[in-house]
């Protein structure tokens, strides 16, 4: 059974204890992560996820990483974390690093859907980007910590040098792409889908 956003969101999703490399990932690649060990048949892959929300306190990501591949590493041949950087300012690279472990290279799981090269180079610095996951949890992460809920006259505050919404759809999926839609109007913004699918997950996963 999938595991529910609410439950990735904020709890995270446990390991089952099967497999001989174990990936550490972010709650919001929990899905997409299941989808693709089931779709390659990656038996040996076991998935422990810490809870999503995270991103909204990104000093904290290093120190939950560390500890989770503290804990666990011993009942596994090999770990490989499934963060990119993720708004920790190089710690959690120097964590991995001291660690042993591997992880994603790129600045965030936006630049590795496109393609981190591909991202970079695009330099799209007035774009707003949403997944999957962040079109269904909009109001978790979003709307609701920005205080937009309570305080909507703070939009032009938050999202006044954005021009455009992006849509990167690992699914494709028409009910996601009219939220995403409507995401983008409630914020003021212009509209773009663009169908990533899983981008460079898979072949760091492959490498895993």
């Amino acid at each position: 059974m999938r595991p529910d956003d609410a439950t990735l969101t904020h709890d995270g999703l446990r390991p089952t204890g099967r497999g001989r490399v174990l990936l550490i990932a972010c709650g919001a690649l929990a899905r997409e992560i299941l989808a693709l060990i089931g779709r390659n048949g990656w038996d040996h892959l076991d998935l422990h996820c810490l809870p999503a929300i995270l991103h909204n306190r990104p000093e904290k990501i290093a120190p939950a990483v560390e500890a989770a591949v503290t804990a666990r590493a011993a009942e596994y041949d090999r770990v490989f974390v499934v963060y990119a950087d993720c708004g920790t300012g190089g710690d959690l690279a120097r964590t991995c690093e001291r660690l042993g472990v591997g992880m994603v290279a790129g600045p965030h799981c936006y630049a590795f859907y496109e393609g981190v090269e591909n991202f970079a180079a695009a330099g799209e610095v007035t774009c707003f980007y949403l997944t999957d996951f962040l079109v269904r949890q909009f109001d978790a992460f979003v709307w609701e910590p920005l205080g937009l809920d309570r305080h909507p006259e703070l939009r032009e505050m938050y999202f006044g040098n954005y021009t455009t919404l992006v849509y990167q759809a690992q699914t494709d999926d028409p009910a996601l792409t009219e939220k995403a839609r409507s995401h983008a109007e409630r914020l003021g913004l212009g509209f773009e889908r663009r169908q990533t699918g899983y981008g460079e997950l898979e072949s760091a996963l492959a490498r895993a």
